[in-house]
């Protein structure tokens, strides 16, 4: 069965003994950039091929839902965790392509778990994507990677304004699956930390719904939370000269092994949605520097009309306030640096005040966390008008390998295969 399915004997056992697991250049539009099929709907059979010169599930078209989850690595040998990676590697390749995990759901024996949990049977692929990452501390000497962890796969700095939880924070590994059916996405999740059992468990994770990005022109620009459109500037991936110069690793540009990845960082951003529900529109708008509306800047024109930060208001007052959130992030504030999101809402319940625990998993990819995300995060940490209603409390970098051939594994360059 084992050579079979492409799991280890370790994984396929794994699956017998788990319980459920917690809650460059040359570069063209292809399978990651447009979807499949037009409309991505819940049940859509939309299909994105997992093996490719790149990870899907970063410009591939943003999907509607989402579930990330964080790893701790179990005390465990390097070719232990190798094995882990290439089972992860058969089973996501699996599932993206609307297959169940190794023997299936029922096609097993009567006296053993199936080898899949089941819950996606009759679902169709509903533009699934896995896409894996690699944190800092798998590098910290367990498995003997020490020397090859990139330099630009930093900790990240305390930024102004941090309220970070420590269960929040950090993992050795990391999976992102995106679909247009959160079922499919939990699914996939779940059945990789099946797979995992007893080398390595959920640290956190995270639900998401209602993309906060768009990542294909095809797509129109959703709303936030806040009700304000959300990403209008965002990285396309029609931009190809774009995308190459700040998502994509390039040969000689960090650890060989990095080449064609890129980096993703992750926050939990918690929205104080109460606060802010009793804002003025005029407040509100002053805070984004885009009107609610239309999403258009404050300077004028429509929503994809480039902001004037020069542009003054009747009484002689900047018309977008130089603490409005698009004049902070937006590239000429930040020496042209860009990022890529793929941001999604969130609503976990209330809290014990009973106020919604709710706000922005913000997710982005990029070729250099030092050069994009971190002067981007300072700046706005320090001078942001929304500050007054975000609390950050979760946090995550990792790096993004390259995409894996038929027959190899995600993130074989890294150990040598």
């Amino acid at each position: 069965m084992s050579e079979k399915t492409g799991l280890s004997r370790r994984g396929l056992l794994g699956l017998a003994g788990a319980g459920v697991v917690g809650a460059g250049a040359g570069f063209a539009v292809d399978r990651f950039a447009l979807p499949a099929v037009t409309g991505g709907a819940p049940g859509s059979s939309a299909n994105y091929p997992f093996y490719g010169e790149h990870q899907a599930g970063v410009t591939t078209a943003a999907q509607d839902r989402l579930h990330f989850a964080s790893y701790d690595v179990s005390d465990i040998s390097r070719t232990e965790l190798v094995g882990l990676l290439k089972d992860w590697t058969s089973a996501a390749a699996r599932m993206t392509a609307g297959k169940a995990v190794g023997g299936g759901a029922v096609g097993g024996s009567y006296d053993a778990p199936p080898d899949d949990t089941g819950e996606a049977l009759d679902l169709p692929p509903a533009g699934l994507t896995i896409t894996f990452g690699l944190g800092p501390t798998l590098f910290d000497g367990r498995f003997g990677l020490a020397t090859k962890r990139p330099d630009a796969l930093i900790d990240l700095p305390h930024f102004p304004g941090d309220a970070l939880i420590d269960e929040l924070v950090g993992g050795d590994l990391c999976i992102q699956a995106c679909s247009d059916d959160p079922q499919v996405a939990v699914h996939a999740i779940r059945n990789l930390s099946r797979i995992a059992f007893g080398r390595a468990s959920i640290r956190w994770s995270q639900l998401g719904f209602g993309r906060t990005s768009s990542t294909t022109r095809s797509q129109v620009t959703p709303r936030n939370l806040f009700g304000f459109k959300d990403g209008t500037a965002n990285v396309k991936a029609e931009d190809t000269t774009q995308v190459n110069e700040h998502v994509w690793v390039p040969k000689g540009d960090s650890a060989a092994w990095m080449t064609g990845g890129s980096y993703l960082v992750s926050r939990k951003i918690r929205m104080t949605i109460e606060t802010w529900d009793r804002t003025a529109l005029r407040e509100q708008e002053r805070v984004t520097g885009r009107d609610k509306g239309e999403g258009a800047p404050l300077s004028g024109g429509s929503e994809f009309t480039e902001p004037d930060f020069g542009k003054k208001d009747d009484g002689g007052l900047p018309a977008i306030d130089p603490a409005a959130h698009v004049r902070l992030a937006h590239p000429k504030q930040n020496d042209g640096a860009v990022l890529l999101r793929r941001g999604y809402n969130f609503v976990d319940g209330n809290d014990d005040l009973g106020r919604l625990s709710a706000g922005l998993f913000f997710i982005c990819f990029q070729r250099d966390p030092r050069e994009q995300f971190v002067p981007i995060q300072q700046r706005l940490a320090r001078n942001d008008a929304m500050n007054e209603y975000l609390r950050h409390i979760g946090s995550g970098i990792f790096a993004v390998p390259p995409g894996a051939v038929d027959g190899s594994y995600v993130g074989a360059e890294l150990f040598g295969d």
